[in-house]
């Protein structure tokens, strides 16, 4: 890409990382996680011209999506489970709004429900990563190298018209 300047360098998946930071999908194969990274790069650019410049920062969020499209995929609803099929996680995300005891029930909500955040706010990786993109979500002022001038006046031509 000629004129644009580089960002990050493209991330690999790192596959004992992510495990690492999130045990709950130890049970997730790597092929089938890789395939999860290929899908978060769908949401986040990773081809190296992207807004996020540093690589760390990169990495986390690549893996925080790749979390959330793995929590999305679990065989639950969103609620995880560790290599020997126990649950570890839940799916609840946002401020707990009502809680009963007799036959346990529990409601929470977001505060903030736009139509983009409501995908992201389906899990709490998802969750985290869509607040740790507001920085990237605003649009950018690149100004022009040049002045272009539409429809210039003919009276500052030199050339007569004759």
């Amino acid at each position: 890409m000629s004129g644009s300047l580089p960002g990050a360098p493209p991330i690999t998946f790192d596959y004992n990382t992510w495990v690492l930071r999130y045990p709950e999908f130890s049970g997730v194969s790597q092929a089938l996680a890789q395939l999860y990274f290929n899908e978060a790069c769908l949401y986040v650019d990773n081809t190296g011209y992207g807004p996020i410049t540093d690589p760390n920062m990169l990495t986390l969020i690549l893996n925080m999506v790749t979390a959330h499209i793995a929590a999305l995929n679990s065989p639950k609803s969103g609620d995880t489970y560790n290599s020997n099929g126990t649950e570890y996680g839940t799916s609840l995300v946002g401020r707990i709004t009502e809680a009963q005891e007799g036959t346990v029930s529990v409601s929470a909500e977001m505060a903030e429900e736009t139509e983009q955040a409501s995908w992201w706010n389906q899990t709490k990786y998802g969750a985290a990563a869509y607040k740790a993109l507001l920085p990237f979500r605003t649009a950018i002022y690149l100004p022009s190298m040049r002045r272009r001038r539409f429809n210039p006046p003919i009276w500052n031509r030199n050339i007569s018209p004759w």
